[in-house]
């Protein structure tokens, strides 16, 4: 059976799945499988985005809405 099949045959089967037990352990597989995002970026990347949380943690960090009314012009274009 090819993996489209597969795939179909587990969606039939969960479909008519009422064990709770059995829905738990299936989410914890996904969560398991799902890659976390961090860890799929490099080093710079990270340390960029570390360096703009201790900005923020410094008080230098700007408000969304503040930057979204300063640039509204660009937003109707």
């Amino acid at each position: 059976m090819d993996i489209q099949a597969e795939k179909l045959d587990i969606i039939k089967w969960l479909a008519g799945v009422n064990e709770p037990s059995i829905i738990k352990k299936l989410i914890a597989l996904k969560q398991e499988q799902q890659a976390d995002w961090w860890d799929e970026i490099d080093a710079e990347e990270k340390a960029d985005i570390e360096q703009g949380l201790a900005q923020i943690d410094r008080g230098e960090g700007v408000p969304h809405e503040e930057v979204m009314a300063k640039y509204q012009e660009w937003r109707t274009k």
